[in-house]
């Protein structure tokens, strides 16, 4: 029997490789077709390669590529700024302690552990050549055994299943779409800062401010252009994203529960805890991607195409009798 899920998760993460793939070809393009097959030494000995197809080669080797050994080295050079938790050494060896014990039991090699000072309880992981890495806030250490033990094995079955890999080596041609989207669409939504009675009382007491050299129209056709440019790689990355990225937080969600009722109950309350809980703002927008709970603001979850309501749905499937 054909499992459709990971078919679905098979197919988001082609999609998502387009989008490195995508951008690379933004400069790679235009050179090989400029050069032609033999201004590329590799490329060019392959006789008879038509420059359509070694233009779309070296995009996908390019962009795969430098997007695989960025992401790894991103998260790591942010995390190490994100302000680490004081904790004492028996607390610091408990939670690794703890990781480890869940690793054996998922059936991966325990991952480096970092312990930092944030509000929002959530747990990230991602992993890569440099290895894998969980990236704990306090406040979800807080939470009770069986809580704190399932959102940690969460983190652990997506290392298991290879998806925190394939998320954190795409992860700089995602932030780099989004980025781009979010200029765009805060384009597109520009308005005119002064209303018409502000101007009227300008003129009343004699005084017009200059309004600058650029018009409000002007932005808005900037935000179109920019968002006709990004379009071939922020549409790849909106369906990869519900997915992979989506699809895989269900079927980790799906192997946490059939691991007992208590694992099951454990994760539905932190996702629970996580998603209404303050301190969404304290997480780091990079990590969201790799997290128990995504907590980016509503604008960014806009421009991602995904569900709002991502995280109740969650939460109605593992309290579901089909779930059972």
């Amino acid at each position: 029997m054909v499992d459709r899920a990971a078919v679905r998760r098979a197919l988001g993460t082609l999609l998502l490789c387009a989008v490195p793939t995508t951008i690379a070809g933004i400069v790679v393009v235009p050179a090989v077709l400029l050069l032609g097959v033999g201004g590329f030494g590799a490329i060019g000995g392959f006789g008879g390669v038509p420059d359509v197809v070694a233009a779309a080669f070296a995009s996908a080797v390019v962009g795969l590529g430098g997007s695989a050994l960025l992401g790894p080295f991103l998260v790591d050079r942010r995390v190490d700024r994100l302000p680490e938790a004081e904790l004492d050494d028996r607390p610091t060896d408990f939670v690794a302690d703890r990781v480890a014990t869940l690793a054996d039991a998922v059936g991966v090699d325990a991952p480096a552990v970092t312990v930092v000072r944030a509000d929002a309880a959530n747990v990230a992981v991602a992993d890569g050549y440099r290895g894998s890495r969980l990236v704990v806030s306090t406040r979800l250490l807080s939470l009770p055994q069986d809580d704190r033990d399932a959102a940690l094995r969460h983190a652990l079955v997506r290392i298991r299943t290879r998806e925190a890999a394939v998320t954190t080596a795409l992860l700089p041609a995602l932030a780099a779409v989004e980025t781009v989207a979010l200029l765009a669409t805060l384009l597109v939504g520009r308005r005119e800062e002064r209303p018409a009675s502000d101007r009227r009382v300008n003129r009343i007491h004699g005084y017009e401010p200059d309004d600058g050299d650029v018009p409000p129209w002007a932005y808005t056709v900037a935000g179109v252009l920019l968002w006709l440019a990004i379009l071939p790689a922020w549409i790849p990355a909106v369906a990869g994203e519900r997915l992979l990225v989506s699809g895989s937080r269900r079927a980790a969600d799906a192997a946490v529960a059939r691991a007992g009722p208590a694992q099951r109950d454990g994760l539905g309350n932190a996702v629970a805890f996580a998603s209404d809980a303050a301190g969404a703002t304290d997480w780091l927008p990079l990590l969201d991607r790799l997290s128990l709970v995504s907590m980016a603001d509503s604008e960014t979850v806009g421009v991602r195409g995904v569900s709002r309501q991502e995280a109740r749905i969650r939460l109605a499937r593992l309290r579901s009798k089909r779930m059972l």
